[in-house]
């Protein structure tokens, strides 16, 4: 049977769920001027090599290429402004929202593929909960980030993991990023000891945790990399009976396109496609509904899709625009 695009049936299922998760991929982020990874002229993997900057063993081969592509899709990030769809998906966060839209289920937890950490920062700008709300637990846990985030960095000396916004981490990587954007051709050499550090730029000599001088570098998942929260989300997935499904092709493990080395792509078992985890959702006997552009592989087994613009389709299926208006006028 083909998927519904009823939005009154929809609705009426996610009042009733008692689980409900949220699967977001790179076309969630899309209306905020962030390339998606592929199926675009302007796509990320379309313009660069993911052997060459998405990959554990390029970071060891050649840090000051892979900083440099990571410190200016830092800086693209840091102006990108949340859309529509981050707002819409952040009421499902808010308790009084929450209470009308899907009464029987606790907060939902928001599993997002991207690196971009604009649904976090949605969440981070909700109203604090009240004493006495059921689920009065940060807001900030209501996500996980599962591919990590550009925000963050972990050195790879002393482990020590750090979330910055500054928008410097190394003043020679700015340096070269702005004779660039001056339409020079950048000669300013940067070497190894320039590059973002732990306790930063002012680094002298100290060999405490957080402090020891180590090379950083961004704590994102890379190709042949576990996400280290896979077993929680896979547990969350086997107890989930409404999955909604946001802005990803749910062929995001599928490397074999990418044309990455055989040997890169050994991967933990609890690595899985978004398809999978939708697999597993209906094999429980869940729900699955697909918010998406386009259609995609697996749409066929879903419950409802929803195709468009998710900075459209959400805000309107879910009819939480009041909401958005009240909890953030500016938007």
């Amino acid at each position: 049977m083909a998927p519904s695009s009823d939005q009154a049936s929809f609705r009426t299922a996610l009042s009733c769920a008692q689980h409900v998760l949220i699967l977001s991929g790179a076309g969630l982020s899309a209306a905020s001027g962030i390339a998606t990874y592929r199926n675009a002229d302007n796509s990320l993997w379309n313009n660069f090599d993911p052997v060459k900057m998405a990959t554990p063993e390029a970071f060891k081969e050649d840090p000051i290429a892979m900083w440099k592509f990571y410190h200016r899709r830092r800086a693209e990030y840091l102006l990108a402004k949340p859309n529509t769809a981050h707002y819409a998906l952040a009421t499902l966060a808010h308790a009084p929202t929450l209470a009308r839209i899907a009464p029987c289920t606790a907060r939902p937890t928001h599993v997002t593929q991207n690196i971009d950490a604009l649904a976090l920062r949605v969440l981070e700008s909700l109203p604090p909960s009240k004493e006495g709300d059921e689920d009065a637990s940060p807001l900030a846990e209501a996500i996980i980030e599962m591919h990590g985030d550009i925000f963050v960095t972990r050195c790879t000396s002393c482990r020590h993991v750090q979330r910055s916004y500054a928008p410097e981490l190394a003043a020679a990587l700015t340096a070269f990023e702005n004779a660039k954007s001056d339409g020079a051709d950048p000669q300013l050499p940067i070497t190894l000891d320039q590059l973002p550090k732990c306790g930063g730029d002012t680094w002298a000599g100290s060999n405490r945790y957080g402090h020891c001088g180590g090379l950083l570098r961004p704590e994102v998942v890379w190709f042949g990399e576990v996400p280290p929260r896979s077993g929680e989300i896979a547990r969350k997935m086997s107890g989930c009976d409404m999955l909604l499904v946001v802005g990803t092709s749910s062929i995001v493990s599928d490397f074999s396109e990418f044309c990455v080395p055989r040997h890169i792509l050994i991967m933990d078992t609890q690595v899985r496609p978004a398809a999978d985890y939708a697999a597993q959702v209906k094999k429980n006997g869940g729900t699955v509904a697909v918010f998406n552009l386009g259609r995609s592989k697996g749409d066929e087994e879903t419950d409802f899709l929803f195709l468009g613009p998710c900075e459209e389709t959400l805000p309107e299926v879910l009819q939480v625009r009041k909401d958005i208006a009240q909890l953030w006028p500016s938007v």
